[in-house]
């Protein structure tokens, strides 16, 4: 079966189950998060007290961790929520915003990691080399990596294998062109569009769907190639239909794009090897 029927079969378990994705996310990006996993077909809940998380989660099909926008009172109900869905074997998903940029943030994700067993990890390139404990220079919440493609993707494809190996988790680097990789298999995703950096939310929206993916499909790489997929398809597709009108309407276009996906689509514009 080709790559891209696997991740319609993939997209059509998730229209199917309509997962319940509890995220425990960031303020920015909430309302963005809640409505791409109702685009693709999933079912957002965003609960983050502590006295009701565990609670949340027992009822979840997934559970997604954004560490964005960072308290001490969501970083307990972070480890709550995610030692709960570890009992119930829910997966887990972590998007390490910005770690690295803070020793605060730096801590935090380490002790999520020590604490948590997460099912896939989704940051960029320097958010997964600080994970890894490789010295790098961060630029806020965004990557501050330069370099040459080709060197850039078997450097990743290392890292992300050894992380792996050492997390027991799918490890997923997204860029210009995304690295997914379990301990012995990895995949390269060259779909996507630069204009995609150029608004806020599309990492954290990326996140949610693969929580959406790995609330429905068992095989949690496969659905992490699914979400970062479909958010590089959509991208394309929506400039496309929006490139001189502007950001605002490639925004919304782009929720539409993630509405819209299937099978045609995925087999004419899937770019993964």
């Amino acid at each position: 079966m080709e790559i891209y029927e696997n991740i319609y079969n993939s997209l059509l378990k998730v229209k199917e189950k309509n997962p319940l994705v509890h995220h425990i996310t960031n303020y920015v990006t909430v309302n963005d998060c809640a409505n791409i996993v109702l685009a693709i077909g999933g079912s957002p809940v965003m609960a983050d007290d502590e006295r009701e998380v565990e609670e949340m989660v027992s009822i979840a099909s997934s559970l997604v961790i954004n560490i964005g926008t960072l308290n001490s009172r969501t970083v307990q109900s972070m480890l709550l929520a995610g030692k709960r869905a570890n009992k119930l074997n829910i997966p887990v998903v972590l998007d390490p915003v910005g770690v690295g940029a803070t020793s605060y943030r730096t801590e935090v994700a380490k002790k999520l990691i020590e604490e948590v067993h997460f099912s896939v990890i989704r940051g960029n390139l320097s958010e997964i080399k600080n994970i890894a404990g490789i010295k790098v220079a961060t630029k806020g919440v965004d990557t501050s990596e330069i370099g040459d493609t080709s060197s850039k993707m078997k450097d990743e494809k290392e890292i992300a294998q050894q992380l792996s190996k050492k997390l027991n988790a799918v490890i997923a680097i997204t860029g210009e062109v995304d690295c997914v990789s379990s301990k012995d298999k990895n995949y390269y995703i060259a779909n996507g569009h630069k204009i995609l950096s150029e608004i806020t939310g599309t990492g954290c929206m990326c996140s949610s769907l693969i929580g959406s993916f790995c609330g429905a499909e068992s095989d949690y790489l496969m659905a992490a190639v699914a979400g970062i997929a479909s958010m590089g398809i959509a991208g394309e597709i929506a400039y496309e239909k929006t490139k001189n009108l502007g950001i605002g309407s490639f925004k919304a276009s782009l929720m539409d794009s993630i509405y819209n996906l299937d099978l045609n689509i995925y087999k004419e514009r899937s770019k993964i090897y």
